[in-house]
């Protein structure tokens, strides 16, 4: 593939929560673990790994740009969340969740990071209304596009319509590459079996989906109903229901549909569930995805986003390192970059 160099390649600390969370590795310790990887672009969690957060302390700020230099690494994207659960006996008005955005977007500007990856279900309005902070200050609100839904999602074909009408720069899409999984993850099914689901309905459940019988865009009701009937008539267990709802919510869409809103997509997520030895994808085929990214002239980051760790923690130890140092190893070949 000829590549174009436009598109840079980053990494979400996400893949590293279970160091993180266990204690084995603190922030500057990963984030020295991304250089000695070469990856360069960094995208975090404030939640996650800033104490305080929404409120960053100056020390952090100050500590946060050090490491930066330090490394020779750059602040690419801020993860946002948005709680609006956290009142008792309510949730969160319009005007407040506009205004715990509006603080992510200055904290963003803060830590010198271009984007926000703005979690899903997010409603068009909010992000209307935001639209003059984002430009203010130069921070792009970029709502994440993750399985079940795709572009062609009600939700996503609204804020196209959004973005269309507001010609805002700094409004658009993270597409997480999830969306394009087509095959069940074997993490998944393996973990169905250690959570003791009986072999036939894993192997059920794998053999649909990799048919294209279990894809969840826009899944009508009565599929679910029916997915539910067949794990029973296995004599499958409650607990076999919720497992299948959980592993089986990824979707296989066409790739190709980035060609229709490339204007739109600011930043992508290199979702991975498990590397292989050969630095392949298991269930996702990067072959098959970045040169549409790059015919479409994308230019933005590419942020690996390892999601396997949460399918084996109970059984290995996860080596995210390992993982994430696998798919940038693909990532540079695919891309022409020097290896």
């Amino acid at each position: 593939m000829t590549a174009s160099v436009s598109i840079k390649r980053g990494v979400s600390l996400y893949c590293f929560q279970e160091e993180y969370f266990h204690k084995r590795k603190s922030l500057e310790d990963l984030l020295a673990t991304c250089a000695r990887l070469d990856v360069r672009g960094i995208e975090i969690i404030g939640d996650q790994m800033i104490r305080g957060y929404p409120n960053i302390p100056d020390d952090f700020v100050k500590h946060w740009h050090g490491w930066m230099d330090k490394y020779g690494l750059t602040p690419v994207c801020l993860d946002m969340f948005l709680d609006w659960n956290k009142f008792k006996g309510r949730v969160m008005t319009q005007d407040e969740r506009v205004e715990s955005i509006r603080r992510d977007i200055v904290n963003a500007r803060k830590l010198g990071c271009g984007v926000i990856r703005v979690i899903h279900d997010i409603e068009p309005e909010i992000l209307e209304r935001l639209a003059g902070d984002a430009e203010r200050h130069k921070v792009t609100l970029a709502l994440e596009v993750h399985a079940p839904s795709d572009l062609d999602s009600p939700l996503e074909q609204r804020l196209i319509a959004l973005y269309e009408s507001l010609k805002c720069p700094y409004l658009g899409f993270t597409i997480d590459l999830g969306i394009y999984c087509k095959r069940l993850p074997r993490v998944v099914s393996a973990r169905y079996l250690r959570d003791g689901m009986a072999p036939r309905i894993a192997e059920f459940l794998t053999n649909s989906y990799d048919h294209g019988q279990l894809s969840a865009v826009d899944k009508k009701g009565e599929d679910n109903e029916k997915m539910v009937e067949n794990i029973l008539k296995l004599g499958g267990r409650e607990q076999d229901i919720y497992l299948a709802f959980m592993g089986t919510h990824m979707c296989n869409s066409n790739p190709r549909r980035l060609l229709d809103f490339m204007p739109h997509i600011k930043h992508v997520h290199a979702k991975f569930y498990e590397m292989l030895s050969d630095a392949t994808e298991y269930s996702i085929d990067y072959n098959e995805i970045l040169p549409v990214l790059v015919e479409g002239g994308y230019a933005g980051y590419l942020c690996s986003e390892y999601e396997g760790n949460r399918w084996i923690d109970d059984a290995i130890e996860v080596d995210a390192t390992e993982q994430v140092r696998l798919q940038q190893v693909q990532l540079k070949k695919l891309l022409g970059q020097a290896a």
